[in-house]
């Protein structure tokens, strides 16, 4: 009944398919065009944190990404934008490719991962309200919006503000 999903990091090969996707699950191409702004800034990519879920034939459905941000002076990484071709959603491949990525992070050592995103999604992943946590950012958004994941336990995360990218323009 399930799919099994082969999750990598993105190769070069894989851009143009994970810009298809994200033209395909967005209905603009605000987010594709955020990710090739973020590929191109060397203090926001860090090679490995962009997983695709690839189907049985290895051609990429669905993507997570993870950039370099920071919550205060702490560094910690973004997730954002994640996202699945319409027709693969709600088949765990949008959740496959979160899990990598969170997986890859802890490999490469980070403790802190934020998102804003839907909050009945993200908890699924370890994500609690970022607020509990003295975790805000510089502009209005709903509460339970922002969560926060610590990736390793002896790393609390830490208060203060976060500091995205300047792609994101925030």
């Amino acid at each position: 009944m399930g799919n099994t999903w082969i999750t990598r990091a993105e190769t070069r090969a894989d851009i143009p398919a994970v810009r298809d996707i994200l033209l395909a699950a967005f209905p603009t191409p605000a987010e594709a065009d955020l990710v090739d702004a973020l590929r191109a800034d060397p203090a926001a990519w860090i090679e490995g944190l962009s997983l695709v879920a690839a189907d049985e034939t290895g051609h990429p459905v669905g993507c997570a990404l993870l950039t370099r941000c920071h919550i205060g002076t702490a560094p910690a990484l973004c997730l954002a934008p994640c996202a699945v071709r319409p027709e693969r959603q709600r088949t765990g491949a949008g959740s496959a490719a979160i899990r990598a990525a969170l997986a890859a992070a802890r490999s490469l050592g980070e403790h802190h991962v934020v998102v804003l995103g839907h909050p009945d999604y993200y908890p699924r992943f370890g994500f609690t309200r970022a607020s509990d946590h003295g975790i805000r950012l510089t502009i209005d958004v709903p509460d339970d919006a922002l969560m926060a994941l610590s990736l390793d336990a002896d790393h609390p995360l830490p208060g203060g503000t976060v500091h995205y990218a300047a792609p994101f323009g925030i």
